[in-house]
């Protein structure tokens, strides 16, 4: 079942053909939609060191599709993922908190993950909500595997999903099946997972140039994580005097590099690559399972540690910006970005209001050479019950619960002066006490509830299976954001003949504030009513047009359910 909504084209089409838009103010709708704004495409790599790439120094693996990304866009040295492993890290990727707030922060094996909730706002559904096309391809990583749930990807803002929900499910390159949207496909265990996700990309790049509406395809691929698996021979380092298991990792990062090359390929051909922004990185450090040795690579780079570890190797990571058009040049080498700033870059591009009480900043300034990112009072990382980590400044601070690592029975605080030391060698909490102490209460406030307010637009109610009984549809807008939401107008496009009635709507909807209208809508006799609706909010947010869209099944009952 694919459950993404209508293009705008197709709404138009429907609109000519017997649908009309009646306003919650009570005149007709206007058509116009705000000018095109950019696609986005993020690649997402699972366990890809910082120095695995040759643009970050690699020397032994070849990367040239991301190498000449990094020298044509703008290429970060001090990107922090959202944690030094999977699902976490994702979660802080995907809703702009860091593991303090966040709603996943753990793995499965390392204690209870939790699923994502309906409260989880993610980028694919804050982009859904403005009429952008969505998919989620490859590795999703957060369970359960179900298909009605609120933490499947088809419930939390991606209208088409193809690939892996759990996390363990996701270490498997020859998948007996896989999940399209809410349904299983079944695959024999024949078929090369990233291969298919690369192929369903790219196919859902080639539809979506096809319409008028921008996309939004989100592909976190499972490469370059164990077990060291290709199609065939390791290629090019067949032969190389390394084990098995370091001659297919190579492998597999280099056929990595290649799905990104053709995922450019792609966007040429399809004459989308101008109007797309992509960006790649990785979920967190290298890994050192089932026979990899990433020091054989030098794959943390100048950093100490990897995967799991809150030093510097487990969270630093490669972050490349690209596009021929919308964004600068060059590198940004000492301005510390994370995960959780991915959220609001991406409301900021498309003209939406970002959600307040995030963690993130938007970094539209360093992308495009205009300036004004204000930077972070500190970056937060939280393992529970084990480490935690906080960067201020040049300081960092890493925090080991009682017991843990060596830690005794107190725990343990190092200190580390990343402008001098960024490989965190030297300990320097015995000397600085004073601020060894700020950082560590500052670590304290940084672990609470989600912060977030309700944000987004919500369609709802049930009508008759047959026509001429009166029913409420329910539009509900929270306006979640830090600015006014002006000029309000709600619309719901129903089938022409229809009789429809509304509540008093709200002309502004302040911070914090929601607004709900009830559309009282009456089928004419004998008639079928459609089992899917649109509602439409427009508003202006900052002196920006912003255009919010809810596409909903309805419930159609019995004509008599309600006798």
């Amino acid at each position: 079942m694919n459950d993404h909504f209508p293009t705008r084209r197709a709404f138009l089409a429907g609109a000519a053909g017997g649908l009309v838009a009646t306003s919650a103010m009570g005149a007709p709708a206007a058509a116009a939609a705000p000018a095109r704004r950019p696609n986005f495409v993020i690649v997402l790599a699972d366990d890809l060191g910082w120095g695995e790439l040759g643009c970050y120094g690699q020397k032994m693996i070849e990367t040239p599709n991301l190498d000449r990304l990094a020298a044509e866009g703008v290429r970060f040295t001090s990107a922090y993922s959202g944690a030094p492993l999977c699902a976490p890290s994702r979660a802080s990727l995907l809703t702009g908190l860091h593991t303090g707030h966040s709603t996943v922060r753990e793995n499965p094996e390392g204690g209870q993950q939790l699923s994502m909730t309906s409260a989880d706002l993610t980028f694919g559904g804050l982009l859904k909500l403005t009429g952008y096309r969505t998919a989620c391809i490859g590795k999703w990583g957060f369970g359960p595997e179900q298909s009605h749930q609120p933490s499947h990807p088809n419930a939390r803002g991606f209208g088409e999903f193809f690939g892996f929900i759990g996390h363990r499910h996701a270490h498997q390159y020859w998948p007996h099946y896989l999940w399209h949207n809410r349904d299983t496909v079944d695959l024999g265990g024949n078929a090369y997972a990233p291969d298919l996700f690369l192929d369903r990309a790219k196919r859902f790049i080639k539809d979506a140039a096809d319409s008028d509406d921008p996309f939004l395809l989100y592909l976190p691929t499972t490469l370059p994580h164990a077990p060291s698996e290709v199609p065939g021979t390791a290629g090019r380092y067949e032969n190389k005097p390394w084990t098995r298991a370091n001659r297919r990792h190579a492998a597999q990062v280099t056929r990595l590099d290649a799905h990104v090359g053709e995922v450019i390929r792609t966007l040429r051909e399809c004459g989308v690559a101008d109007s797309t922004i992509v960006l790649f990185s990785g979920d967190n450090g290298p890994h050192r399972e089932k026979g990899v040795t990433p020091w054989l690579f030098d794959a943390n780079g100048p950093f100490r540690a990897d995967k799991r570890d809150l030093y510097e190797g487990g969270i630093r990571v490669p972050m490349i910006a690209w596009s021929p058009s919308l964004l600068r040049g060059g590198a940004v080498e000492s301005e510390p970005v994370a995960f959780w700033d991915v959220l609001p870059t991406l409301a900021d591009f498309a003209g939406v209001p970002v959600p307040d009480h995030l963690d993130g900043l938007s970094m539209r300034g360093l992308l495009t050479g205009a300036g004004g990112f204000a930077g972070h009072p500190h970056l937060f990382w939280n393992r529970p019950r084990k480490v935690q980590a906080v960067r201020r400044g040049h300081w960092k601070a890493v925090r080991f619960a009682p017991r843990i690592a060596g830690a005794g029975p107190g725990g343990r605080l190092e200190l580390y002066d990343l402008k001098t030391d960024r490989g965190e060698k030297h300990d320097l909490a015995g000397e600085r006490p004073e601020l060894a102490a700020e950082l560590d209460a500052l670590m304290d406030a940084s672990v609470a509830p989600d912060p977030r307010l309700p944000y987004g637009m919500r369609l709802g109610g049930q009508v008759a299976a047959r026509g001429g009984r009166t029913h409420e549809l329910v539009v509900t807008l929270h306006n979640g954001s830090k600015v006014s939401w002006d000029d309000l107008r709600i619309d719901l496009s129903v089938p022409k003949g229809w009789r429809v009635s509304r509540s008093t709507a709200r002309r502004a909807l302040e911070p914090g504030a929601s607004a709900k209208v009830v559309f009282r809508v009456t089928p004419p006799s004998q008639t079928a009513p459609p089992r899917r609706f649109t509602s439409t909010a427009r508003f202006s947010a900052g002196g920006r047009p912003v255009r919010f869209l809810a596409h909903r099944k309805i419930a159609v009952v019995a004509a008599d359910a309600d006798r």
